[in-house]
């Protein structure tokens, strides 16, 4: 996955720059320029990793882009929510089974729960992963902050057993990101957390939906503060999509793994979408 995690590395610096100079629209030998390569090649690395040119791929992360997806999603979660809110139709396609903790073990803090975990490479990064037999539960994003990403797991999982085995980790990323392998999901949170988290499992890939959808969609609709609380405490990024929850105004904003990487998921969900509907 070394090419992977090199073209992502390439991509968040471009996004990066633009971000800053947006104002000023740059050019995309600009940008090129700015990451230390050649305008063909970054339009190359671009098409190999997303499938798409950088025009479209800047296109798809504007305001009126996700505007216009926000519509989209409040039919699907509408339609979901008709179906009843475990419905197996709209479920996050890499997933099987949510699991919550017992309350023995969230009470305990993880007291006899062997985790194993390790670091490993994606299409989106280094990414720390834990697991144990009853599922998947946790999975980090890492930019230069691999110590404060790993002390944020030891901290939700406190008196667990931990157990580290970098080989296996880097087999359930690449069953992951690469072989779209099934994985239940062993999380820890509240009541309302972990029925935020369901309701993010029926946001289908290159949809996006509002804090306020989400609240709605739980039977909370005054409080979608708590709800983007409870969104901000996901565990398990990118198999629990909360990257796929924007601001009313279309704003990409807030994400705990960074918001480049929360622009450069949706782009590429919603850019492989079209494309394979073509």
């Amino acid at each position: 996955m070394h090419t992977f995690n090199s073209n992502y590395i390439q991509i968040e610096k471009a996004i990066k720059y633009i971000d800053e100079n947006f104002k000023e629209h740059p050019s995309i030998d600009e940008v090129a320029k700015n990451i230390g390569m050649s305008k063909y090649h970054f339009i190359r690395v671009f098409k190999e990793y997303v499938g798409v040119t950088p025009m479209q791929f800047l296109h798809s992360v504007t305001l009126n882009y996700a505007k216009e997806h926000i519509k989209e999603s409040k039919s699907i979660l509408d339609s979901s929510l008709d179906m009843g809110l475990s419905s197996s139709s709209r479920l996050h396609e890499l997933f099987v089974n949510l699991i919550g903790v017992t309350p023995r073990e969230w009470r305990e803090k993880g007291k006899d729960v062997l985790i194993t975990y390790g670091f490993g490479e994606t299409p989106f990064g280094e990414a720390l992963i834990g697991f144990t037999d009853k599922g998947i539960c946790y999975l980090g994003f890492i930019d230069n902050n691999k110590n404060e990403i790993f002390n944020r797991f030891k901290e939700l999982w406190e008196n667990a057993n931990l157990c580290f085995d970098e080989k296996a980790a880097n087999e359930y990323l690449e069953n992951i990101f690469i072989k779209n392998k099934k994985y239940s999901l062993f999380v820890k949170g509240t009541n309302l957390q972990i029925n935020v988290w369901r309701a993010l499992l029926n946001l289908p890939n290159g949809v996006v939906a509002t804090y306020q959808d989400i609240a709605n969609f739980v039977d909370k609709p005054k409080a979608a503060r708590a709800v983007a609380s409870a969104i901000g405490r996901n565990h398990i990024g990118y198999l629990i999509p909360c990257h796929r929850v924007i601001a009313k105004s279309g704003a990409m904003s807030g994400y705990r793994w960074g918001i480049e990487r929360k622009k450069i998921l949706i782009a590429y969900e919603s850019l492989n979408k079209e494309t394979k509907a073509i």
